[in-house]
């Protein structure tokens, strides 16, 4: 019976696994997926993207509270979040880590993390990955940047360095919002972002 049960959880991870990866992010140029879908913010509200736009757009961030490279990303993280809302864009940082749910990713613990992290932007949850797959988002963190049209201009990682913060040679969210607010194109359009794989209910 034991031998059973964990056969069926391996077979379970792996197929989770696939799908995972034959997820295909939205491309550059698609409009925000789901954007009425409201969601439970950690305030107790309940946000949707388009709630939560700015007048020059939207930063959406797929993260959760216990990934090695969300910590490793806490301080880029809080910068970039108040340097978007700074610019105008609204911020929506998504946890879509559904079989973490009675876990490490509760909404109590979310709560917690938000408030240990001083977050001034929505953190909320994605009850059963709805958002994350609507996206074709795989990792923590991962982001989405779009214009104040709704439009995708970015998607990737916050920099070329997700491991040490001393080395990053480019700043690509940074760089894709500056290039965005002064009605340019963005350069890097796209990176590979790098980091745990979002947990998705088995």
């Amino acid at each position: 019976m034991k031998l059973f049960l964990l056969t069926c959880l391996a077979i379970t991870t792996i197929a989770i696994t696939s799908y995972a990866q034959n997820l295909t992010p939205i491309s550059v140029g698609s409009s925000i997926p789901m954007r009425d879908v409201k969601m439970k913010d950690v305030s107790g509200k309940e946000v949707s993207l388009k709630d939560a736009m700015g007048k020059n757009g939207l930063l959406v961030m797929f993260s959760c509270n216990t990934c090695p490279y969300v910590i490793k990303n806490q301080e880029r993280t809080k910068q970039i979040c108040d340097y978007a809302k700074a610019n105008g864009l609204g911020v929506v940082v998504i946890n879509s880590n559904e079989d973490k749910r009675n876990d490490d990713d509760s909404y109590d613990a979310m709560k917690k993390y938000a408030a240990e992290q001083g977050y001034k932007w929505s953190y909320v949850v994605d009850t059963d990955s709805k958002l994350a797959n609507a996206f074709g988002a795989t990792k923590t963190p991962e982001t989405f940047l779009f214009n104040a049209e709704g439009k995708l201009t970015y998607h990737g990682a916050i920099d070329d360095n997700p491991s040490e913060a001393e080395n990053v040679s480019r700043q690509h969210l940074k760089e894709a919002i500056n290039e965005m607010n002064a009605g340019k194109e963005v350069s890097v359009k796209e990176s590979k972002s790098v980091g745990c794989t979002i947990k998705r209910k088995s």
